[in-house]
C-alpha cells in the first residue's frame, strides 16, 4: 500500500501543527517550507483537512492554519479514508482489463486495503506525537532557515 502524496503531505501538516503549542498559527507557506512542497499543493491538502473539519484557517493580516481539535481525537485510519481519492487498490478498467471477469486480485488488494486501515485506525494523532520533543527540535532546526515572503505568511 503506498499512500499518496496528496496524504502524505495531509499527514505531515497534521503532525507539524500538533506539535506547535495549543492555539498557535502558523501558515500554509510555512508547512509547504517546512517539507519542501509546493505551495499550491499544500493548499489543497489543507483546504481539505478544513474542509474534513481537522483544521482550521483564518484569513487576514493575523490569519493562519491550527488544528481544530485536540490530537487524541484525529484517527489516522479516517484522515486517510478523507484524503486519500481510492482505497480500492486498483483501477480495473484503466486501462481495460481483459481478465476483469475472472480476476481473484481486486477482492485480495480489497481485504489487504481493509487491513491497512483497520491497523491505521488505532492510531490518533495524539499516538504519532509520543517523540514531540524530537519532532520539536527537527522542526526547529528547520524553521529558522525559512524566508517566507511577507505576503506568503497569511492563510
Amino acid at each position: 500500500m503506498k499512500l499518496t502524496s496528496y496524504t502524505d503531505f495531509g499527514l505531515r501538516a497534521l503532525i507539524y501543527l500538533a506539535t506547535l503549542p495549543e492555539g498557535e498559527l502558523s501558515s500554509v507557506a510555512k508547512v509547504s517550507a517546512m517539507y519542501d512542497v509546493s505551495r499550491n499543493h499544500m493548499v489543497k491538502v489543507v483546504n481539505q483537512l478544513v474542509k474534513l473539519g481537522y483544521l482550521q484557517s483564518q484569513r487576514g493580516k493575523h490569519g493562519g492554519i491550527r488544528l481544530a481539535c485536540a490530537p487524541a481525537t484525529i484517527n489516522i485510519g479516517q484522515v486517510i479514508r478523507g484524503l486519500e481519492g481510492n482505497l480500492d487498490g486498483i483501477d480495473c478498467h484503466a486501462p481495460t482489463c481483459h481478465i476483469v471477469s475472472v480476476c481473484l486480485l481486486k477482492g485480495a488488494l480489497k481485504q489487504a486495503m481493509a487491513a491497512f486501515l483497520t491497523v491505521m485506525d488505532g492510531y490518533t494523532l495524539q499516538d504519532l506525537l509520543a517523540n514531540r520533543s524530537e519532532l520539536q527540535q527537527v522542526f526547529g532546526a528547520v524553521i529558522p532557515t525559512l524566508s517566507l515572503e511577507p505576503d506568503e505568511q497569511d492563510c
